[in-house]
Parts: C-alpha cells; structure tokens; sequence
C-alpha cells in the first residue's frame, strides 16, 4: 500500500516534465555535463526532477515520521535516516538550480500527501513507520537503478560524476531499506 501511494505520486512527477528550451552554457558542471542537444537536456532534467521529488517526499515522509515518534525509542535511528535523506535533497537543490530546472509542480502536494504518509503509518507504531520507510527507499532506490542503467547505456564516462552521486545516495536509501527490515517492518499486518 505504502509503495503504491509513493509510486504514483513520483510517476505523476514523472509524466508533468516538460520540454524546456535548450541554453546550452559553457560554464563548467558540477555533476550534470552540459547537455549536447534538446533531448539529452530533456532527459537529464526529466531524471534530476523525479530525484528531487522523490527526496523531497522521503523528506516529508522522515518529518511526519518523527512528529509521531521523535520522543520514542525509535526517533534516533529516524533522525539518523533522516539527516541522510536532507543531505540528497540539499544535493538536488544544487543540481536543479545549477541546471536551471525547476521542480515538480506537485511539490505542494506531495509537502502534505509525504507528511501524512509519515505520520499517519508512524501512528502504527515503530512497525508501521519502517513498512513505509521499507516501501518508499525501494521505490526511490528502483528509480535510481534504472536511471543508472540509462546513464550506462548512454555514455558512462560523460556521465560519471553523476553516476557517483546517484549510486551513492541508492546505496544509502537500500541502507535505510534494510533498517526498516532489521526493526520489524514485516510484522505490521499491511506490509505487502
């Protein structure tokens, strides 16, 4: 259940990309290279808004989490998820500003829909809280594999330093992934 919801809003983030206008630059990147033509730019902004959508939600998700259970025993490791998860979503600010795109046009949507998820599986108990984490660092993690693929299939030595950032925080994410499973992620009736 908790996949599906996550899944469906970063689809519909997926689907509203649009097509901006090339301005090619001829600073130097970060992590994106400058794009060689409209459909690489297209490509690369579709990739880094659904990244920045899903680590904005994850973000929403942590704080509705640690509004329910921050004074518990379990608000730490929470925290600890949590500081991991502001440091990607800090990250792909960066990105989309250097790169000039702009963020979903769902993200009010998803401030709310993420921190209700959070909270409301949270008000489960610990058990709960780690079936969503469970649930949505498999989504975000899935994204990033197939982005890696992508980025693979392409030219992976243009894209190397943004293949490191999204390995590492895919890394992170099955991390908190397989957290949620060492702290009883399965036991809650729901979990599919």
């Amino acid at each position: 259940m908790f996949k599906v919801v996550f899944v469906m809003v970063l689809e519909a983030n997926y689907s509203l990309c649009t097509t901006v206008p090339l301005q090619l630059s001829s600073r130097a990147y970060s992590v994106v290279p400058t794009p060689r033509d409209s459909g690489e730019k297209d490509m690369l902004d579709r990739m880094m808004r659904v990244d920045h959508a899903g680590e904005y939600g994850a973000n929403r998700i942590y704080a509705g989490q640690m509004a329910v259970l921050g004074r518990s025993r379990t608000g730490p490791l929470i925290q600890q998820m949590w500081d991991q998860e502001k440091k990607h979503l800090q990250k792909f600010n960066e990105i989309l500003a250097e790169n000039r795109v702009r963020p979903t046009a769902l993200l009010p949507l998803w401030n709310i829909a993420g921190f209700v998820l959070g909270a409301s599986t949270a008000l489960l108990g610990k058990e709960g809280a780690m079936a969503c984490t469970v649930a949505v660092e498999e989504s975000i993690s899935e994204h990033y594999n197939s982005q890696i693929r992508a980025l693979m299939e392409k030219d992976p030595e243009r894209y190397t330093e943004l293949l490191q950032v999204i390995k590492e925080f895919r890394d992170e994410e099955m991390e908190h992934h397989d957290t949620g499973l060492e702290h009883d992620a399965e036991t809650v009736l729901t979990y599919i």
